[in-house]
């Protein structure tokens, strides 16, 4: 992906690929040489490299289901120019990586290098080779505020 086409999307609601269990819709917090930035509602933060992305869409009549319209005062997460400098600043956390499929890998962040990242999980350490990472996501997440009571028993009248 271009990063100058991707910035023109910066703060707008969007959807990463079109479909599978990579795909996701989120709000563009970040675009960078290599990589991308977006918050989800499922799973937080999640960074995406560019070289995996299919396509980005943006919704400009109707806009996408997404929950959360802007980030909370004092909501921090790692922000980089490269995704290995923002592995480096994932070191030690619990971060899932390729959010689908078979290749999907949950566990603590240990080692970054140039040619591959270390995960443990339990006694096992994987080695995942850098060029096969799609994404990254880690446990930081926005809490949606919930509806008041009467609010949801309004929406509940009006569909019935």
């Amino acid at each position: 992906m271009n990063k100058e086409m991707v910035s023109s999307l910066l703060n707008k609601v969007v959807k990463i690929d079109r479909g599978g269990p990579e795909s996701s819709i989120g709000l563009l917090l970040g675009a960078e040489d290599d990589h991308i930035t977006v918050l989800t509602e499922k799973d937080g933060i999640v960074y995406y490299r560019n070289d995996h992305i299919k396509s980005i869409t943006h919704a400009t009549k109707n806009g996408m289901d997404f929950g959360i319209t802007a980030l909370p005062e004092g909501f921090e997460y790692v922000k980089t120019d490269n995704f290995k400098l923002t592995l480096e600043g994932l070191k030690y956390q619990w971060i899932q990586i390729n959010r689908g499929g078979p290749e999907k890998l949950e566990g603590v962040l240990d080692e970054i290098n140039d040619d591959y990242i270390t995960v443990i999980l339990n006694d096992e350490v994987v080695r995942v080779v850098m060029f096969h990472i799609r994404n990254v996501s880690y446990g930081l997440r926005v809490e949606l505020e919930e509806e008041p009571e009467e609010n949801t028993e309004a929406k509940k009248a009006k569909k019935d």
